[in-house]
């Protein structure tokens, strides 16, 4: 797109620029009369014509069968996002109410959550977060706690704010004075390990002689193996304001709406975009097709990577129509992925 944005000259790239800030702001194809009228152009009616028409030759507005105005295509878009838009920071006051609602309820297990519904209800649109790559995250405390008939409840905590439980099943009944000896071994050896850390380890052990191992360390490693061996992390997201998108018009089409929310439930294809974000730095953005799924056509995806140990373990970003408000979604999304990673990094860190 930058060799485009070299292609126009400055009254083309101002136009086009004004353009899509007013259907952005309207939702109405945008003609040359109303163009005319804004001080920031001082161009003729006859002039803005000739640049619309320009403009629509290049594939970057297009006009509906409905309306003599024009609309940005995606490629129009493209062109806005990476060349002409100018992202404002947020200020220290939005920046605190962003980390204060982060924080609501101090329970850190509600945390995604949070982020997920501070981006919905901040822009109006659908909020996604990624939940935490389980076994990136460092494995801070252990306990187990007996249940009938050979289960085990098993309640372990990661970063100093997620509080996991899980339930497996043992081959005899163990006593709590035994339960509590295993996770005391485990908290001294493993504690502050990162869980895939942890199940490297505890596989090594189990390949070695277990001869030399007492029966409380045997017993806490075959315990860890039946809590951490197996993926104990789930490939899942946290998607709240949904409904938001039935308010635009281009989304609020039966058969679109259909299409989108059954893209919700069935999650592959957000998962495979938000997947996508991971593998890349910083704030990524799909527009319209360049999803590469039908659902998404009409919407746009704007996602950050989250970190904690300095190891991206997640996404979060906000799902709207096309027509959105790009630099103040950005800037949203690229303050909350900041705050969510600080919020559950264990070590004491300055979000941003």
């Amino acid at each position: 797109m930058a060799n485009q944005a070299q292609i126009l000259n400055g009254r083309s790239l101002q136009l086009l620029k004004t353009l899509i800030e007013r259907y952005i702001s309207d939702g109405q194809p945008v003609g040359s009369r109303i163009l005319s009228k804004d001080p920031s152009l001082n161009l003729s009616p006859a002039t803005i014509r000739n640049v619309m028409a320009d403009l629509e030759d290049l594939g970057l507005v297009h006009s509906p069968h409905t309306s003599a105005g024009r609309v940005p295509t995606v490629k129009g878009y493209r062109l806005f996002v990476d060349s002409l838009l100018t992202i404002k920071p947020l200020d220290s006051k939005e920046v605190r109410c962003l980390h204060q609602g982060l924080l609501a309820q101090g329970d850190g297990g509600d945390v995604v959550g949070n982020a997920s519904r501070l981006l919905a209800d901040l822009t109006q649109m659908a909020g996604v977060v990624t939940l935490p790559k389980r076994e990136l995250l460092c494995l801070r405390h252990i306990e187990f706690l007996p249940l009938s008939s050979g289960r085990v409840l098993v309640i372990f905590v990661t970063n100093e704010q997620e509080v996991h439980n899980k339930i497996i099943h043992t081959n005899r009944l163990f006593s709590p004075a035994e339960l509590q000896q295993a996770a005391n071994y485990l908290n001294s050896v493993y504690g502050g390990l990162s869980l895939a850390a942890v199940r490297e380890a505890i596989l090594k052990e189990l390949q070695e002689d277990q001869q030399r191992m007492n029966q409380g360390m045997l017993l806490a490693i075959k315990m860890a193996e039946l809590t951490f061996a197996t993926d104990t992390g789930q490939d899942d997201y946290v998607l709240t304001g949904e409904t938001n998108l039935m308010e635009f018009n281009e989304l609020s089409g039966r058969d679109h709406l259909k299409q989108l929310f059954e893209a919700f439930n069935q999650k592959q294809a957000v998962i495979h975009l938000l997947d996508q974000s991971m593998k890349s730095e910083g704030v990524q953005i799909f527009i319209g097709k360049e999803s590469g799924y039908q659902a998404f056509d009409q919407c746009s995806l704007v996602t950050s990577p989250y970190s904690v140990n300095d190891e991206v373990v997640g996404v979060l970003g906000v799902i709207g129509p096309t027509r959105m408000s790009y630099e103040k979604v950005i800037a949203f999304v690229d303050v909350t992925a900041k705050l969510l990673g600080a919020a559950l990094n264990p070590k004491p860190t300055s979000p941003l």
